[in-house]
């Protein structure tokens, strides 16, 4: 017989189980896990499945053209002088490699930054971050194995 929480690797399956425990936040439902693996629960017999889920852009700040320049020149002159110290490695040690590395790099941070910015016609002057949250937590266990799971989970406050 096989396992019902054993998946295809690389293929997209709904998640198989019965729920043992349901949680607001993801470091809840990871402490439960880690819970039952520490008193020698199989877990390779759980999932955690993120229920509700929704797509959050956090707002950092506003985006102006002096920042967009500097970010542009500064990753430039960062990615550039990288690769002009490299270049010393196999030319021997020389100004020139980093100065030339610095100053392309520059040119190019600031050409790969500022059309962007300009093809936005302003609008979307701001960063932000993005990040997939879930509106809870839901540890799922093979069936065989859920009530013990459930038991044990019933002992823990979280």
């Amino acid at each position: 017989m096989t396992n019902p929480m054993r998946q295809t690797p690389g293929l997209p399956t709904p998640p198989k189980g019965w729920p043992v425990g349901s949680y607001d936040t993801y470091a809840q439902a990871q402490r439960a896990v880690d819970y039952l693996s520490d008193n020698e629960f199989a877990v390779e017999n759980l999932t955690i499945v993120g229920v509700d889920l929704m797509q959050v852009e956090r707002v950092l700040g506003r985006l102006t053209w002096s920042k967009v320049i500097v970010g542009g020149l500064g990753s430039g002159a960062w990615l550039g002088g990288f690769f002009g110290l490299l270049m010393t490695l196999i030319v021997g040690f020389s100004w020139t490699p980093i100065v030339f590395g610095l100053i392309a790099g520059m040119v190019f941070g600031l050409i790969s930054t500022a059309i962007p910015y300009a093809a936005t016609r302003g609008q979307r002057d701001f960063t932000s971050t993005m990040q997939l949250v879930a509106g809870r937590y839901d540890v799922l266990c093979d069936p065989r194995a859920a009530e013990k799971a459930r038991d044990m989970l019933a002992r823990l406050a979280i």
